[in-house]
């Protein structure tokens, strides 16, 4: 046994590289074309996941071959890094982890981080009106969306900007600026995810879009394909998708646009992300004048049972048959 194990392990030495065959799973997998021994041969090569030993989560931030930093704005710090699997003179061009920091980090974000179960909740015009609203309004005042407008303001990740309108010049408060989302290592393109922010404050999510923002909206989705394509010239529109999250990180309206081919995780997943498009188009068809709008329709979404919002207002629902205390 010993023996046949030990000439499987002699064969992936001998591989000789040819060519690239495929990458999926947003660049994690890999399927590479050569041969061993003059013999065609399929070498798959796919991350495995991190160890869960305490002694490499002690040494690995401290034992990086190589580490760039990409970007910093406020309390966010972003890298790609060599954990040293391959010593080369272009390290830099073998990174191999996509590093985010957040220091210093509070109890929220330690709560979106930490495995927790889901609930999916029902949020009624009502509840919005009388729960959510006042959080989303107690997030915004906290501070939390200083990042965002030092972007906006033109104080950080100036040249990260891809697209945007002349900042404060546009007489109906309708700017808007694109950028690569903090989670894209900005390599990859099947896993191309880029960020649209709103130059506007008084549009919190996707609760505050009205019929009267449909026009907006459209040229807006247009200018974001436009600038990416632009950006990308390898990627076409009908690679692209935009959606919207609710319930949203941050309470600043913004647009998510991602390759298809990104892998669709828990962030785009059903009681997460709703696509741009259907947004727009529920917008059109809704009975009303100007000022109808999301904030009327009755929003199903997931919850984290360590987030403030299931804790302070849906658990307490559920537990009083569907009166929640006074907010």
């Amino acid at each position: 046994m010993s023996e046949v194990k030990a000439n499987a392990e002699a064969l992936v030495p001998k591989f000789k590289f040819e060519r690239l065959l495929n990458q999926d799973q947003a660049g994690r997998r890999t399927s590479l074309y050569g041969s061993i021994d003059s013999q065609p041969a399929l070498l798959i090569l796919e991350r495995a996941p991190f160890p869960s030993s305490d002694d490499y989560f002690t040494l690995a931030p401290s034992s990086l071959r190589t580490l760039k930093n990409l970007g910093a704005n406020d309390i966010y710090h972003w890298y790609l890094a060599n954990s040293g699997a391959i010593n080369h003179p272009s390290s830099d061009d073998f990174a191999d982890l996509k590093i985010n920091l957040i220091y210093p980090c509070t109890e929220n974000h330690i709560k979106k981080y930490s495995r927790q179960n889901v609930r999916l909740v029902t949020e009624t015009p009502a509840i919005y009106r009388d729960h959510v609203r006042p959080y989303m309004q107690a997030q915004r005042e906290s501070g939390r969306l200083n990042w965002v407008y030092n972007i906006i303001e033109g104080r950080k990740e100036v040249e990260d900007v891809i697209y945007r309108t002349p900042f404060g010049q546009d007489t109906n408060d309708e700017g808007f600026l694109l950028l690569p989302d903090l989670n894209w290592d900005r390599k990859t393109l099947d896993a191309l995810h880029l960020l649209g922010l709103v130059e506007r404050r008084d549009i919190w999510s996707l609760r505050d879009l009205r019929k009267k923002h449909v026009t907006w909206l459209r040229h807006m989705k247009t200018k974001f394909l436009e600038a990416t394509t632009k950006v990308y010239p390898t990627i076409e529109q009908d690679q692209l998708k935009l959606y919207v999250h609710y319930q949203p990180t941050y309470h600043h309206f913004h647009i998510h646009i991602v390759h298809v081919a990104l892998e669709a995780g828990a962030t785009q997943a059903t009681g997460k992300a709703t696509g741009l498009e259907s947004i727009i188009e529920q917008l059109a068809v809704m009975q009303g004048d100007d000022e109808t709008g999301m904030d009327a329709i009755t929003v199903c979404y997931t919850l984290g049972e360590a987030s403030d919002l299931w804790v302070d207002v849906f658990e307490p629902l559920k537990r009083n048959g569907g009166t929640a205390p006074p907010p």
